[in-house]
């Protein structure tokens, strides 16, 4: 929503907006760029003379029990979905769109961070921000749009998922494993839409991952030329070669079709991020929108995205990343990633169910082998929000799950408690991983100066 709200300020309009909470880094954009907002709802923050209202896709955001939605909705004025923005501002763009279970936020702000360092002016929309972009949203002038698609439904009154609004054009989609069970409980209902989008007839090109759980399945009709990428598969037209790290850096081979097209080096780490920059390269490449050359120089330039394993301290002999783990995909390789960096030092997580997916209780075996890498567990207390549409768990079953593992694990409702629990066991030889798609509490803030003071 905060990326919309920048798009439609970018075209003159006058924007304003509400919220329940407002948290960094979001809440700081929105500030720099002087987009005003209002905690919570009422009634009173819609203004009298506005001419259209956009609501997001929220389990609060339903007239029954938001009285800022239901005034909205008795306004008579146009009320409309985020996506539904994004139609109108894609009909005459070259559309560039990054969709999948995982990986979305990185490749967007990747495809446009590179597309920016070559000189050229793109217009772009993700899902986070990077301090390579600095805004998640602009409006250029070269005709090209760069866009995260998100498979998730466009609005409370509104089952289309989101990137079927998109004009899509140039598709680049990383994996389709199942996720977002309350909305779609089945695999297939997952994929479904998905095959909506392989199928649009604006589609030119597919840029697709080998690797990616049932993405070959979804492409089994589509109609446009697909174009394979892989970590390591030589089979793929796209993949890495030689992957080693150098201190801070990830250095390898792109490789295309058995030649090398050029050498790389990132920043990022985890060899998911070395897909995902296999999997940009794949798309800006073989779409010719850079030279490999020019790709190269913009991906060692690129500083990664915020709240995707972004090192928060900076001091401290006791590193501590912030990484998004909103669904089991994204966890794991968030895991992986920082023992592939630190295999000598003990891995310390602290852990959020905040999604949906974490919280459901059909995904009680996910804790079995979750957390099987990691030397210590902190479960933090799950949010209540949308409790009663699905089969929730609770913080004390997930904790006993993954006890019944042998990991060392805690349940903490608060950063102090937090904090009490790690200063006994954390020392140099140590690495904090925290994984959540919320707030956790402030914790992350609170327990970076706890280590920059003490370490």
């Amino acid at each position: 929503m905060s990326a919309v709200a920048k798009l439609l300020q970018d075209t003159g309009c006058i924007v304003s907006g509400s919220d329940e909470g407002f948290y960094p880094p979001v809440s700081d954009y929105l500030i720099e760029n002087r987009i005003p907002f209002l905690e919570g709802y009422s009634a009173s923050h819609i203004p009298a003379d506005v001419d259209v209202i956009v609501i997001g896709k929220h389990a609060r955001l339903g007239p029954e029990s938001n009285e800022e939605v239901a005034a909205a909705f008795a306004s008579g004025k146009p009320v409309v979905s985020y996506p539904e923005v994004l139609s109108g501002l894609t009909k005459s763009t070259t559309n560039y769109v990054v969709a999948g279970s995982f990986g979305k936020s990185t490749c967007s702000s990747l495809a446009a961070s590179v597309h920016l360092h070559s000189g050229k002016d793109p217009s772009f929309m993700v899902g986070a921000l990077s301090p390579s972009l600095r805004e998640n949203a602009r409006l250029g002038n070269k005709g090209v749009f760069v866009l995260e698609g998100d498979e998730y439904p466009s609005a409370n009154w509104d089952d289309t998922s989101k990137f079927i609004y998109f004009n899509t054009n140039h598709l680049l989609l990383t994996s389709c494993e199942h996720d977002h069970v309350n909305v779609f409980p089945t695999l297939e209902d997952y994929l479904k839409p998905f095959r909506q989008l392989v199928a649009q007839e604006s589609i030119r090109t597919i840029t697709a991952c080998l690797d990616g759980a049932n993405v070959a399945e979804v492409l089994a009709d589509a109609k446009a030329p697909v174009t394979w990428y892989s970590l390591h598969d030589t089979n793929a037209d796209y993949y890495a070669q030689g992957i080693h790290r150098s201190g801070a850096w990830v250095e390898f081979d792109l490789m295309r079709k058995g030649e090398r097209m050029t050498p790389m080096r990132s920043r990022m780490l985890g060899e998911h991020n070395v897909q995902n920059v296999v999997g940009v390269g794949a798309l800006l490449l073989g779409t010719g929108l850079v030279t490999p050359v020019e790709f190269a120089a913009g991906i060692e330039e690129f500083l990664g995205v915020r709240r995707r394993l972004e090192l928060k301290t900076t001091s401290s002999r006791v590193p501590l990343y912030e990484d998004f783990g909103s669904s089991r995909a994204k966890l794991l390789a968030g895991i992986r990633a920082v023992r592939d960096q630190f295999p000598d030092r003990k891995l310390y997580v602290v852990f959020e169910p905040h999604t949906f997916s974490f919280r459901n209780r059909g995904a009680l075996d996910w804790y079995d082998d979750l957390f099987a890498d990691v030397d210590d567990v902190s479960v933090f207390a799950p949010p209540s929000h949308g409790a009663g549409t699905h089969d929730q768990l609770t913080q004390a079953e997930i904790v006993e799950r993954i006890a019944s593992t042998g990991r060392p694990v805690r349940a903490v409702d608060d950063k102090e408690q937090l904090r009490r629990a790690l200063e006994p066991i954390v020392d140099q030889n140590s690495v904090i991983l925290v994984e959540t798609s919320g707030n956790i509490g402030g914790a992350v803030p609170y327990l970076t100066e706890w280590l920059e003071t003490a370490f």
